[in-house]
């Protein structure tokens, strides 16, 4: 694993972050919420005071999460996104047990790398899995009880590297940009039942995993890249879905929201 280099870290005191009054007691649900940039979500929707339950498949990742935390308002559920009918079954029964959920991030990816030689129809409809069909039927699944609640708000998360073009991410790259059109259509056939959905684009955040496929030098080429020189960490994508989530983007919906740094 590279060394992350401190120079490029822009490290904002988190007594200054905002703060969403609505977002206190919010009940929330975060797919891949064990690591990299879920755990910063769970994080920031615990620092909002919400009520947060998040899925994985990392069990030790995730729990340590919770234990970080130490929150009574964090949860922590094992489950695996690609099988649809036990997803569908737990968040029926977390509906069941404390109420709707206002908030659905749709976190959960994995950016494998590979090549186009190398996927066949089983890598094909893995990738798929993996990457895009969770995120369909989870929204499905929360959608009702958020209509008989009054709305709620869903936030998918895209990627920056389809807009690039980078190599090695073909069927990840094409999951992500069906996403950004999931998105659009949630927020047409939602709109009247008062549930946005909304779509934050990352670009390269520092994250112990992304540090397998960087080296420093690989780093210091992507800070080049951005018209801003700090290096993108989870907590600065938390800030957009906090906002996004939040009533103060209230009539905000049907679009997707970059926080790449500007990379070019």
């Amino acid at each position: 694993m590279a060394e992350a280099d401190p120079s490029f870290d822009v490290q904002p005191d988190a007594a200054t972050r905002a703060i969403y009054p609505s977002l206190a007691g919010k009940r929330v649900l975060v797919t891949g919420g064990g690591s990299g940039i879920g755990a910063g979500i769970v994080e920031g929707f615990a620092r909002q005071g919400a009520d947060v339950t998040f899925f994985d498949i990392a069990e030790a990742d995730s729990r340590a999460v919770v234990e970080r935390l130490d929150s009574a308002r964090v949860h922590f559920e094992a489950v695996d996104l690609t099988r649809v009918a036990d997803l569908q079954a737990t968040i029926a029964r977390l509906i069941k047990a404390g109420g709707a959920f206002d908030i659905l991030v749709n976190n959960a990816a994995n950016d494998d790398r590979h090549a186009i030689e190398q996927v066949d129809e089983a890598y094909w409809d893995n990738r798929l899995a993996v990457n895009l069909k969770h995120m369909f039927f989870c929204a499905q699944a929360v959608v009702p009880a958020m209509r008989a609640k009054g709305g709620g708000a869903i936030v998918n998360l895209g990627s920056i590297s389809w807009h690039l073009g980078l190599p090695g991410l073909t069927l990840y790259q094409t999951c992500k940009a069906a996403i950004e059109g999931l998105t659009r259509s949630l927020a047409r056939e939602l709109g009247p039942d008062n549930i946005r959905a909304t779509c934050v684009i990352p670009g390269n955040v520092r994250t112990p995993r992304q540090l397998k496929w960087y080296t420093p030098e690989g780093e210091a080429e992507i800070v080049a890249s951005q018209c801003l020189s700090g290096r993108l960490l989870p907590h600065d994508i938390a800030a957009m879905v906090m906002f996004l989530a939040s009533d103060d983007a209230a009539l905000v919906t049907g679009h997707s929201y970059f926080v790449d740094a500007g990379w070019r």
